[in-house]
């Protein structure tokens, strides 16, 4: 038996109630295909970050700040270790635009310097989080991880001060750090102000605490390594955050003489100088 073939008419007037049945019965009306939540996702998607590479860390440091930092290289007598030595030495990295970093060592006659640079990108893969609040959490982490002590009051109080919290007097915290003035002198033993400890105020302003002139947040720690016999080896760390992107300093020094500290507050001061350059050229 022959199949019957449609007329054109009749495929016409299909078409036409087909249409009529997908569309909308109100002028303005969205139609069965659309999707009403699609553009309420789309406008509440995360935004990126605002860093989409990172720098080539070896690279970032200038030379000026490496012979501060590290005084053993103006030493080395030899220009081809002198150029290995600004030079540094890359960290191992897979994806150069997630993570970079650069590490130098150079030794002196005084003693032996190590600084690291590390440099991350931070990326969400949650729409519903920004590369920024990635971060953020991130370096919560690491403000935690740090353990950093709680703040040292920056006034000296004196002895027999009343506080405000329990009424009853409290003794003076420098009190506590060296013997009265006129104690030492009657016993002939140096003057206080050679053989006190660092005062409170000197003490709050070198003690791990977190920044707030560096980046969007950022916390300076400071350990000395004092296990052993040998010299002690004191580490500064300095780490910020802008944006997404998330900037590590590791700077540690150890004299070669048994005895002898590093100067903390020095340390520190030349790590967050180092922090503050960093900080601009990524702000550039």
């Amino acid at each position: 038996m022959q199949r019957k073939a449609y007329v054109p008419g009749v495929v016409a007037l299909l078409a036409a109630l087909l249409a009529g049945c997908t569309g909308s019965s109100e002028e303005g009306g969205s139609t069965d295909n659309s999707n009403p939540g699609e553009a309420g996702t789309a406008a509440s998607a995360a935004q990126p970050g605002k860093y989409a590479t990172l720098p080539e860390a070896c690279g970032v440091v200038s030379r000026s700040t490496l012979d501060s930092l590290l005084p053993g290289i103006k030493q080395l007598a030899d220009q081809t270790q002198r150029e290995t030595a600004y030079a540094g030495e890359a960290t191992l990295t897979y994806d150069t635009d997630r993570k970079v970093g650069c590490r130098w060592k150079v030794e002196s006659t005084d003693a032996t310097d190590h600084l690291f640079v590390d440099f991350e990108r931070v990326v969400s893969y949650d729409n519903a989080v920004s590369d920024d609040t990635q971060a953020e959490t991130l370096f919560a982490a690491e403000v935690t991880a740090a353990d950093l002590p709680a703040p040292v009051a920056s006034a000296t109080l004196t002895t027999g001060q009343t506080t405000p919290t329990t009424g009853s007097p409290s003794p003076s915290p420098a009190a506590t750090l060296s013997p009265p003035a006129s104690a030492s002198a009657a016993s002939g033993s140096p003057s206080a102000s050679a053989s006190a400890s660092p005062s409170p105020s000197s003490t709050a302003e070198i003690q791990p605490r977190l920044l707030d002139d560096l980046g969007d947040e950022a916390f300076v720690d400071d350990a000395l390594d004092s296990s052993g016999s040998t010299a002690k080896q004191r580490t500064v760390t300095v780490a910020f955050r802008t944006s997404n992107v998330i900037v590590t300093i590791e700077y540690e020094e150890q004299p070669t003489t048994v005895g002898v500290v590093p100067d903390s507050e020095e340390m520190q001061d030349k790590a967050r100088k180092l922090a503050a350059q960093l900080a601009e050229s990524l702000a550039g």
